[in-house]
Formats: C-alpha cells, structure tokens, sequence
C-alpha cells in the first residue's frame, strides 16, 4: 500500500511545486483580503431607489408590504450565510497556502540532509573499502 505513496512523490515535480508555493500564498492573501475589502464595502448601505425606478412585481396584484419584509429578511439572512461561508473558505484557502509553504520548505530540507546523508554514506564506503585493501 506504501508504493502509490512512493510513486506518487516521486511524479511529483517538486522543483516546480517549490517555484510556484511562494505564489500561490501571495494569490491566497490578496484573495482573503479582496474578501475583507468586499465585506467592509457591502456593509455600507445601497443607496436609496429614486422615482424614476420602475420595480417589476410578479403577478396581476402586488404582494403585501409584510411579504415583502419578510422576503427581504430571508434573502438577508441568506446573503449574511454566504458571506459567511465565502470568508470561511477565503480564510481556508489562505491557510492551506501557507501550510503548502511550509511543507515545500519542509520537504526541500529533507532532500538537502538526504543528499548530505547520501554523501556521508559514500564517504565512509570508500574510506571503508580503502581500509579494507590497505
């Protein structure tokens, strides 16, 4: 079961996923705070309909002044959620960018001390097999 694993990280291009990290965070934070910008933006209030603003109303009668409140109350209450779950997933994703940072970093470490670990080995092969012979 461990092979897909193995496989896997070694199709992965990680020169290329290590090039791109740093970018990927910065695009997480603009999106968090584009999100931020909206939110403080939508909490100012829409300006007041004028006179010349025609409301098309669905069907021969118009619907009742309560209807309408609470209509306008459920689509409040409905966009106040979506604001909600969008900063969620915003904050989410900037949150999984900086951990793909820190893995990448974490991961490019362990290649350096595998290569080092790697040079060592062969070191004392050959320091051994020299003593060996002399």
């Amino acid at each position: 079961m461990a092979i897909p694993w193995l496989v896997a990280l070694k199709v992965i291009p990680w020169g290329d996923v290590i090039e791109h990290a740093p970018k990927v965070l910065n695009a997480a934070r603009q999106l968090l705070d584009k999100q931020r910008q909206q939110r403080s933006d939508a909490d100012t209030p829409p300006p007041a309909p004028t006179l010349g603003d025609v409301i098309e109303m669905p069907g021969p009668t118009p619907p009742e002044v309560r209807e309408l409140q609470l209509r306008l109350a459920a689509a409040r209450d409905d966009l106040n959620r979506l604001q909600q779950t969008q900063d969620q997933i915003a904050q989410t994703l900037a949150d999984l960018a900086e951990q793909n940072t820190r893995l990448v970093q974490a991961v490019e470490l362990l290649r350096r001390r595998t290569r080092l670990l790697m040079g060592a080995v062969l070191l004392l092969t050959v320091a051994g097999l020299w003593w060996a012979l002399f």
